[in-house]
C-alpha cells in the first residue's frame, strides 16, 4: 500500500469514497431545444464549479416533457440530436457525468432515454423500460419500451455509444462510483430496473423523471426513494421537470432528492422559478460495506439475473480538499428529527424497560438490587426499574438501591443517589465501602494501607469490586437479582472492572446503550413527565454532574476526578463506535468524519434541544489522540469483558456488543492493523 500521508489526499473527500451527487432542474421552455440546451450547459458548469462528480437531469428535459404528438416531429428530434452533439463537444473539459433526457429515434423506434456524458464522451443511452399509459399520460401513444433492449449500440453525435436497458457507468479510477439509470415510471413498477442493478454491483441508482405534482406526491416520492435506496442498499437520486413544462393539464414542481440507504441526504425547494441544484456527497464505502456485512444482499442475487455491460470511464478523483457536502450527525446514537424525538425516545426507552420486566419475571425472587452512585448510568437504570414495578403493579419498594461510599464519593452525588432514591419510593440504604476496603488493601499489603497516596489499578478496582460483591450477596441475601448499570460505551472501551466488578450482573439493562443516549433518554423522562416533578428536578442535578468514577480522592482544592479527561470524550467515543462496528469503516475515514463533524460548534447537526452551552468543538489532532486510544481499547485488550458481558436488550440500530449478538471477536487480537492504517492517513505535521 502506498503511504497515504505522502500524498497529501486526507481530507480529499474521494480518497475516502465519497461521490458528490447533484439532481438539476434547469430552466425549461415547451419544446424550445435551443434554450433548454443551454439551460443545461449553464447547469452542467454550476455543478462543475461546485466540484460535483455526477448531476442528473430531469426526464426529457432536453426537448421537454409534456408536448405529446410534438415528440413525433422530425424537425423536433433532428434539433435534439443536434443540441446532444453540441453538449458533449461543449462539456468535454467539465469533470461531472451528466444524465439527460432526451426522446431518441433506433431502428425506426422512437425511445424516451437517458444519455449518460463524460468529458464530452456519450457512454451511453438507457432507454425507459416502463411506459404510463393511464389518467393524465399517454406515452405509448409516443415511445417504444426499452425492456429487452440489451447489448445493442446506438449511433449519436458522431459516436457509436452503447444503447440499452442493461448499462452500468463504472469510474475506473474512482473506486465505487457504478452508475444505473432509470427513468420515472420504472421507479413505480413492482419490480424496478434499478433493484436488477443494484444486485448487479451498481452503487448510485439515479431517476430522470417527468412526475407531475398532485396533492400528496412529493410524499410518495420520498417514500419510493427512501425504499428503494433502503431495499437495494444504495443511493437513490431522482430528478423532477419544473416550472416551465407546459400547464395544459398538469403542474409541475422540479422535486429533487438524494437518499443513501434509506436516509435523506438532501432534496430541492420545490416550485422554485429558479435553477434548483441539489447536492450531497454520497458515501460509496458506507454502501459497499453494508453489503458486504449483509447477507441478504449476496442472497438475492444468486438467483438468475440479467446480466449488465459495465461501461468503463475515466473521472480524476480530487486530491484536494473540496469540503463535504452531508449531514453527519454528531451524536449518530441519538434521535435527530423532532417529529421523530418522542417515538424514538418512547421506543429506546421501553425496549430497556420491557427487557427488565421479562428478566425479572423469568428469574425466581423479590427484589431488583442496584447500585445508586448518583451518576448516569445507575440513574438511568434506576428509573427503568421503576417503570417496570409500575408496569407490574409492584411497589417501588421492591428495588432495593445502596449508595456505597467510597474513598473519593462526592457529596454532591452521594446526596443525589438518597434524593433520587427518595423520590422513587425505593428501599433505600447505605454501605460505606472504606472499612472493608481498607482491610483488604491492608491484607494486601497496599502502599495505601501503610499511609502513602498510591491511588493504582488495584487501589481502585478494590472498592469498585467490593461494590459489586456487597450487590451480588445482598442479592442472595434478599431473594433479588443485581441490575448492572454500565453501559455500551463504557464496555466498547473496557472502561469497567472485570469479574466481581461493574462488569458483572444478573441482568445488564443499560449495556446495548451509549452513553450520550442515556443522558438523552434521562433528558427525555424529565420533558415528557415520566416521573413526579420532585425526580424531575434530581434527575437535571445529575444530568449537570461531571462523569466520574469517584475512586481517587481529591485535595481541597483539586477538581473531580474525570473519567473523560483519562480516556477522552464519551461524545467522541460514541462517534467512533458507531461508524466502526455499524459499518466497519476504516480508522482514517472514521477520522475525516468525525472532523467535518466536530470541527466547528457552530455549523452542523446538533440533537434537538441539546444545550447551548454544553456544545464543544475538536480539531483533527484531538480527534486522532482520542481515535488511537478507542482503536486500541476497542480492537485490543478490551475485548475478552465483552465476550464475558452478561445478558442485556440491544436498543439501537447502531449495534451492541453482545459476544451472542452483533459483536462476535477473538479476545486476544491485536489493534495494529487499525492503528497502523490511521497513522499513515493522517497528514503529517509540517
Amino acid at each position: 500500500m502506498t503511504d497515504d500521508r505522502a500524498r497529501g489526499d486526507f481530507h480529499a473527500l474521494h480518497r475516502h469514497g465519497f461521490v458528490r451527487v447533484g439532481t438539476s432542474t434547469p430552466r425549461v421552455r415547451t419544446a424550445d431545444v435551443p434554450f433548454n440546451r443551454d439551460a443545461i450547459l449553464d447547469e452542467a458548469r454550476r455543478a462543475a464549479a461546485a466540484r460535483v462528480d455526477l448531476l442528473v437531469y430531469p426526464e426529457l428535459c432536453l426537448s421537454s416533457y409534456a408536448i405529446d404528438d410534438l415528440h413525433m416531429q422530425t424537425a423536433l428530434l433532428d434539433a435534439t440530436e443536434d443540441a446532444l452533439a453540441e453538449i458533449a463537444d461543449q462539456t468535454a473539459d467539465l469533470a461531472p457525468v451528466l444524465l439527460l433526457g432526451a426522446p431518441l429515434r433506433q431502428d425506426g423506434r422512437l425511445y424516451n432515454c437517458a444519455v449518460a456524458l463524460s468529458r464530452g464522451r456519450i457512454l451511453g443511452v438507457v432507454p425507459k423500460s416502463y411506459l404510463p399509459n393511464y389518467r393524465e399520460y399517454y406515452e405509448k401513444r409516443w415511445f417504444a419500451h426499452g425492456r429487452g433492449v440489451r447489448g445493442r449500440t446506438l449511433r449519436l453525435a458522431g459516436q457509436e455509444a452503447p444503447f440499452g436497458t442493461d448499462l452500468l457507468f463504472e469510474a475506473e479510477d474512482l473506486p465505487g462510483f457504478v452508475l444505473h439509470a432509470e427513468i420515472c415510471e420504472d421507479f413505480w413498477a413492482a419490480i424496478p430496473p434499478s433493484s436488477e442493478a443494484a444486485l448487479a454491483g451498481a452503487t448510485i441508482l439515479a431517476n430522470l423523471s417527468a412526475s407531475n405534482i398532485v396533492i400528496g406526491k412529493s410524499d410518495e416520492r420520498h417514500m419510493l426513494c427512501r425504499s428503494q435506496s433502503a431495499r437495494g442498499m444504495a443511493a437513490y437520486a431522482y430528478s423532477a421537470a419544473g416550472p416551465g413544462e407546459s400547464t395544459t393539464d398538469l403542474a409541475w414542481d422540479g422535486q429533487g432528492a438524494i437518499y443513501e440507504l434509506g436516509d435523506l441526504l438532501a432534496e430541492s425547494s420545490r416550485f422554485s422559478l429558479e435553477p434548483e441544484l441539489c447536492l450531497a456527497d454520497v458515501d460509496t464505502g458506507r454502501i459497499l460495506n453494508e453489503r458486504l456485512r449483509t447477507g441478504t444482499y449476496a442472497d438475492a442475487g444468486e438467483a438468475p439475473r440479467p446480466e449488465f455491460r459495465r461501461i468503463g470511464f475515466a473521472h480524476r478523483p480530487h486530491r484536494e480538499d473540496v469540503g463535504l457536502v452531508r449531514p453527519i450527525r454528531r451524536f449518530p446514537y441519538v434521535p435527530n428529527r423532532r417529529s421523530h424525538l418522542d417515538r424514538d425516545c418512547y421506543e429506546a426507552f421501553n425496549i430497556q424497560v420491557e427487557g427488565l420486566r421479562r428478566r425479572f419475571e423469568a428469574t425466581p425472587g423479590d427484589h431488583m438490587v442496584i447500585g445508586v452512585s448518583g451518576g448516569l448510568d445507575s440513574t438511568h437504570a434506576l428509573i427503568v426499574a421503576a417503570k417496570v414495578c409500575d408496569q407490574l403493579q409492584l411497589p417501588r419498594t421492591a428495588i432495593l438501591g445502596y449508595t456505597m461510599p467510597g474513598f473519593a464519593t462526592g457529596d454532591t452525588t452521594r446526596g443525589n443517589a438518597w434524593k433520587l432514591m427518595r423520590a422513587l419510593g425505593v428501599t433505600a440504604a447505605e454501605i460505606d465501602i472504606r472499612p472493608a476496603a481498607r482491610q483488604m488493601l491492608e491484607d494486601m499489603d497496599h502502599p495505601f494501607a501503610r499511609g502513602e497516596e498510591v491511588y493504582d489499578v488495584a487501589f481502585e478496582n478494590v472498592q469498585a469490586g467490593l461494590r459489586t460483591d456487597y450487590l451480588f450477596r445482598l442479592a442472595n441475601d434478599n431473594r433479588g437479582f443485581v441490575i448492572g448499570t454500565g453501559d455500551l460505551s463504557e464496555m466498547s472501551l473496557g472502561w469497567c472492572t472485570y469479574g466481581v466488578g461493574d462488569q458483572m450482573s444478573h441482568y445488564a439493562v443499560n449495556i446495548g446503550v451509549p452513553k450520550t443516549l442515556i443522558q438523552y433518554l434521562i433528558r427525555w423522562t424529565v420533558q415528557t413527565d415520566q416521573f413526579d416533578p420532585e425526580t424531575d428536578s434530581v434527575l437535571e442535578a445529575i444530568l449537570e454532574t461531571k462523569i466520574s468514577p469517584e475512586l481517587v480522592p481529591q485535595g481541597d482544592d483539586e477538581e473531580l476526578q474525570s473519567t473523560e479527561d483519562k480516556i477522552g470524550p464519551y461524545e467522541l467515543h460514541d462517534f467512533f463506535l458507531f461508524h466502526t462496528m455499524r459499518y466497519g469503516l476504516p480508522p482514517s475515514k472514521v477520522a475525516f468524519l468525525a472532523w467535518h463533524a466536530w470541527r466547528d460548534a457552530r455549523s452542523g447537526l446538533w440533537p434537538i434541544d441539546f444545550p447551548e452551552a454544553a456544545r464543544r468543538e475538536y480539531d483533527l489532532d484531538t480527534i486522532a489522540r482520542w481515535l488511537e486510544v478507542f482503536l486500541a481499547r476497542f480492537f485490543g485488550f478490551s475485548q475478552f469483558k465483552r465476550s464475558a458481558q452478561p445478558n442485556g436488550p440491544k436498543v439501537s440500530p447502531g449495534g451492541a456488543l453482545s459476544p451472542r449478538g452483533d459483536w462476535r471477536a477473538p479476545s486476544d487480537a491485536e489493534a495494529r492493523v487499525w492503528l497502523d492504517e490511521l497513522r499513515r492517513a493522517l497528514p503529517r505535521s509540517p
